[in-house]
This record gives C-alpha cells, sequence and structure tokens, in this order.
C-alpha cells in the first residue's frame, strides 16, 4: 500500500527514553515508566500496560473549580507503555522547567506533565471576578509540561518600563513574578454609549513575560471548561 499518510513525518518511531516528547504540531507522546500525569480525556492513543484514573484536586480545588468554572481536571496514568495526547486539534507545546522556575497557566491550556512538578490552583491577585475566572493553576519544580493553544501563541516581554495588558479571555499565561491588576481603558462615556468591547484587561507589571492565544475563548467553550 502506497501514500503519503505513510511518510516518515506521519509514522510513529518507538521511544528511545522514557518521557515526553513532541509528536507533531499537533500531539504529544508520552513513554510511561511508572507515572505522569495528562487532561482528563485527552488521550488518543496508547500502547502498552497503562492504566488511567481520575486524579482529584484536593478540597481546596474541588470548591474553587465548582465557584469559578476554572481548574485542571486530571487523570493519573500509571505502567509502562507510550500514551499520546491532544485536545481539539489545538497546537501543544513543551515547556522545560529547572527547579526555582515558576508558571502560571490557565487550566483549560494544560495538556499533561511530568509527576515532578508540583501545581496548586491560586487566586489571581487584583483580578478580581473577570472573564477569564480568578483561578489559575501554578506550577514550580522540575520537569516537563506539556501545553496547547488555539493557534499560534504570542508571547511577549514584560518590562517594569513596559506593563502589558492582555484580554482575560486570550491570556494563556505568564511568569510567576508578575503582579497582577485590573486595568480599565475604557471611558464611563464610552460604556454608556455601548462600549468598545475592550472595557478590562489584566496587566501585568513587573519583569518576565505573558502568553496569549491569538483569539478571545469562545464562550461555549469557556462554559464546557
Amino acid at each position: 500500500m502506497k501514500s503519503d499518510l505513510f511518510s516518515s513525518e506521519n509514522m510513529v518511531r518507538p521511544a528511545t527514553a522514557p518521557g515526553m516528547t513532541l509528536q507533531n504540531a499537533k500531539s504529544i507522546k508520552y513513554a510511561v515508566d511508572g507515572e505522569m500525569h495528562a487532561r482528563q480525556g485527552s488521550m488518543v492513543a496508547f500502547r502498552g500496560d497503562l492504566q488511567f484514573e481520575r486524579k482529584g484536586q484536593g478540597l481546596g480545588g474541588m470548591l474553587k473549580r465548582a465557584v469559578t468554572g476554572e481548574g485542571l481536571p486530571l487523570m493519573a496514568v500509571r505502567g509502562q507503555g507510550e500514551v499520546w495526547f491532544a485536545h481539539e486539534a489545538a497546537n501543544v507545546f513543551i515547556v522545560e522547567m529547572e527547579q526555582g522556575d515558576v508558571l502560571t497557566i490557565n487550566g483549560r491550556n494544560v495538556l499533561c506533565f511530568d509527576p515532578t512538578l508540583s501545581y496548586e490552583i491560586k487566586t489571581v491577585k487584583g483580578a478580581g471576578m473577570t472573564g477569564g475566572g480568578i483561578f489559575n493553576s501554578v506550577f514550580s519544580g522540575y520537569g516537563k509540561l506539556g501545553l496547547m493553544c488555539e493557534g499560534h501563541p504570542i508571547v511577549i516581554p514584560v518590562t517594569p518600563q513596559q506593563p502589558v495588558c492582555v484580554d482575560t479571555d486570550a491570556v494563556v499565561g505568564w511568569s510567576s513574578r508578575l503582579a497582577t491588576s485590573l486595568h480599565r481603558s475604557q471611558s464611563f462615556g464610552s460604556m454608556m454609549r455601548g462600549g468598545s468591547g475592550e472595557a478590562v484587561q489584566l496587566r501585568l507589571d513587573g519583569e518576565g513575560f505573558v502568553i496569549v492565544r491569538p483569539s478571545e475563548l469562545k464562550p461555549e467553550k469557556a462554559s464546557a471548561n
């Protein structure tokens, strides 16, 4: 049988070492030797002796998810084998974190991560009840973190001289040393005339970076996360 489908670009190769690698722009392969964590329902294929179990977020995480709709629904993958993760054909990226790194990520953008990484759901200080919610997942420790984003993400440097304001429905994450607050970019008169659609943003001050997606989250998807 002949077809471009069977080109080396698409063909899976056996893993040479445990851990996370990019399969292609839309999926991540993880060679499991023990345990790893992933978004519930994100497995698209696997081979080997693997078990998938729902992973709780603890009482605090469950309550925050119930109140805000934000959170990180996880499963633990245990055993030996290879597993592929993807979500709605979103683009995927791997971030390699070192000891001391801390990254704040919207739970809807997390695909999978090494068990050596720690995470907790924290309040976004100064953000108030914005469209993107007031809780994000904060990752620390060392290991690889698999992220997903609809479209190609935009990474914007933040400096003390140049703070950055982002739409809460477009933000993916930011370096956790940044200070957050609400920024109002629309006058009261403009709001009375119907508004610009850009009334309130999340402002980030300090030294670091912010990641945004090239579109705002659609309401129907926001309610599903």
